[in-house]
């Protein structure tokens, strides 16, 4: 040891669904004493311990867990809201002396915690619902038709077929009075230097991948996930909530329901978490090039190796 400050003061950990981040984040805590901070988008819900492959509580008692099960399933939880968490997070983990590990495989949460975020003050409730409710009823073309009217140069950046964004769009220049690309030149800074941590993505051979999916999938249904989600359903909240959406759940709902049978139900399910494992993968590839892709068996190494220098 040369006695100086490491230049590395965090280790950020991505990869796909069931690519193995969380075993490989508690191994490297139990190692280096470090923290993990949750960067999952799905994962921040207390409702979804099961469905969403959370955490044992046996896990989060070795080593210390942040920002999982602390929101409920009836909030819609910002990638703005996990910046300012995860903020906190960090400088409690570094009052603590411990390495902050943060893992997950939500891009636009580690794109947002090295590049910085527009800083859009919350939309009030009533217009936020207002919004969702007109896209229920009406769909998204009258929406596009007034973001065109109201924010025209946003319209024409999005198109009338990206429905997420432009409701997003119109939401803000209704609660406003500004356009969300105006919003989008007055950031929120970055919490990590993009060069003072160690960034990996953890690269799973797909064949593997998809059968790790797929086992983990019945996996859960065993230990329960079929009424952890019938909990949810009960609880009656608006279907385009983010916990209402995470994987696997629409399905469950409705084989709840009696609309499909179980087995089609986990079958679906598995199958979007494939192809959400496709879309992962290509993200992080075009927004996040400067990671550092490697094999899950091969990860603690280069962890090791690039904190050492």
């Amino acid at each position: 040891m040369t006695g100086r400050a490491p230049s590395k003061r965090a280790v950020l950990i991505a990869g796909a669904t069931a690519s193995g981040k969380s075993a490989l984040a508690l191994a490297l805590a139990e190692e280096l004493g470090g923290s993990i901070i949750n960067a999952d988008s799905m994962q921040v819900y207390r409702d979804l311990r099961i469905i969403t492959a959370r955490p044992a509580a046996a896990e989060e008692a070795r080593i210390p867990h942040l920002l999982y099960g602390h929101v409920d399933a009836a909030e819609n939880y910002s990638v703005g809201r996990w910046c300012v968490d995860a903020r906190a997070a960090l400088a409690a983990v570094a009052r603590a002396g411990r390495l902050p590990i943060v893992v997950g495989g939500t891009g636009l949460y580690f794109k947002a915690l090295t590049q910085g975020l527009a800083a859009v003050p919350p939309i009030p409730a009533g217009i936020r619902s207002a919004v969702r409710d007109r896209l229920k009823v009406g769909g998204i073309a009258p929406l596009y038709a007034e973001l065109s009217d109201r924010d025209p140069a946003t319209a024409q950046r999005l198109g009338p077929g990206d429905r997420a964004r432009v409701t997003r769009a119109l939401e803000v220049v209704l609660a406003t009075g500004r356009s969300i690309t105006d919003w989008h030149s007055e950031g929120m800074e970055p919490a990590l230097a993009p060069d003072s941590a160690v960034k990996i993505f953890l690269d799973t051979d797909r064949a593997e991948l998809y059968r790790r999916i797929d086992a983990r999938f019945d996996a859960m249904l065993e230990a329960g996930a079929l009424e952890e989600v019938r909990a949810l359903s009960q609880r009656a909240l608006d279907a385009a909530l983010p916990a209402m959406k995470a994987h696997g759940v629409p399905w469950l709902i409705r084989s709840l329901k009696g609309e499909i049978d179980l087995a089609q139900a986990a079958e679906e399910g598995k199958r979007d978490t494939r192809r959400y494992t496709k879309r992962q993968a290509t993200w992080f590839r075009h927004q996040l090039p400067d990671w550092t892709w490697v094999a899950p068996d091969m990860a603690l190494g280069e962890i090791r190796r690039r904190l050492a220098r």
